[in-house]
């Protein structure tokens, strides 16, 4: 069956597409955490794919559920991007309560000055996933500000139906001029990504179903890709196009009309819960990485880190969609924070 969106339905394929990028990030995090940094060009999409998700949902999804004049709209949105902030604060502050020797002297020292908290709140010039960064989390930032400045768009989209095309290309410009000027902002190149998103869901998903359905041109246009990231490596250009040819394909495997096994459905399950997925695998490596580091790092060690880090997230995925069908508080806890 394709997907479909209704105002009570999900998209199980849009669904799919978050719980592969959750499964694929496992990857991503376990070879910083295990191996050390490397070069993982092929899997750069994955960050910026979780913005650009965002953007979509919030044209595709919210804008048709709710009208652009429903003042319950920017407020909904301003309520989610506050969470996310207060929920990377949380995280971070643990993270230090947990391991105060590894990281509270480098979390007092980002956070003591101006500098550093520019370096994380505007340019976001320590985003990474190495294992000894001293703030984690950091793609929760940028979404975070794609749902604030999404409520106050919605407010002027009242008078001006073209707001949120205008902030995406005012965006990307800002990009390229400060490029010129030999200057970088990760916040605001994964931001301007996530307004692509936006930019890509008014169009209706029915649509954007036929076009998926040409695979031949997708996995051509992404060999290209491949090879263009091979000799140039992942400049932003390339980043964005990879962003769009790599959920592209990831939903078109997922909008397959065949039977859904249980793969798929653990994909969509994975997907409803994509946020909290997110962290769980972050703690979860964090975790294995400190209970196995006296082991020595062989082959098996290594193979038995990446099997535990899956299973255990997606254990962790079953056991609150569990929980919140068994307890009505743990469902309103599970919604006064993700939701």
């Amino acid at each position: 069956m394709s997907a479909k969106a209704t105002k009570t339905q999900r998209i199980p394929a849009l669904d799919f597409t978050k719980g592969a990028l959750v499964l694929i990030m496992v990857l991503y995090h376990w070879l910083n955490y295990f191996l050390g940094a490397s070069d993982n060009r092929y899997l750069r999409f994955l960050t910026p794919s979780f913005i650009c998700i965002t953007g979509f949902l919030i044209s595709n999804i919210y804008l048709s559920r709710y009208r652009a004049r429903d003042p319950q709209l920017p407020k909904r949105l301003m309520q989610r991007g506050l969470k996310i902030l207060g929920v990377f604060a949380f995280l971070n502050l643990a993270r230090v309560g947990i391991f105060p020797r590894t990281y509270g002297t480098q979390m007092l020292s980002e956070h003591s000055s101006i500098k550093g908290l520019i370096n994380i709140y505007l340019i976001g010039s320590n985003l990474g996933g190495g294992q000894e960064k001293a703030i984690a989390f950091f793609i929760l930032v940028p979404i975070a500000y794609l749902l604030l400045l999404s409520a106050l768009l919605l407010v002027v989209l009242k008078t001006y139906r073209y707001v949120f095309h205008v902030a995406c290309i005012f965006s990307f410009i800002a990009i390229v001029a400060l490029h010129f000027e030999g200057y970088e902002s990760a916040n605001l190149e994964l931001l301007a990504i996530g307004l692509a998103g936006v930019m890509l869901g008014y169009i209706p998903i029915e649509r954007i179903n036929i076009y998926i359905d040409h695979p031949y041109l997708l996995v051509i246009s992404y060999i290209g890709y491949l090879a263009a990231i091979t000799i140039w490596n992942i400049i932003y250009p390339l980043q964005v196009a990879g962003v769009f040819l790599s959920l592209a394909i990831i939903y078109m495997l997922g909008n397959f009309r065949g039977e859904a096994g249980w793969v798929r459905g653990l994909l969509v399950l994975l997907g409803k819960y994509s946020l909290f997925g997110y962290i769980a695998q972050i703690a979860i490596l964090q975790l294995l990485r400190r209970a196995l580091e006296n082991v020595n790092w062989g082959p098996a060690v290594l193979g038995l880190s990446f099997v535990l880090a899956v299973t255990l997230t997606v254990v962790s995925v079953e056991v609150v969609d569990y929980l919140r069908s068994k307890s009505v508080n743990t469902d309103k806890l599970y919604k006064a924070v993700f939701a």
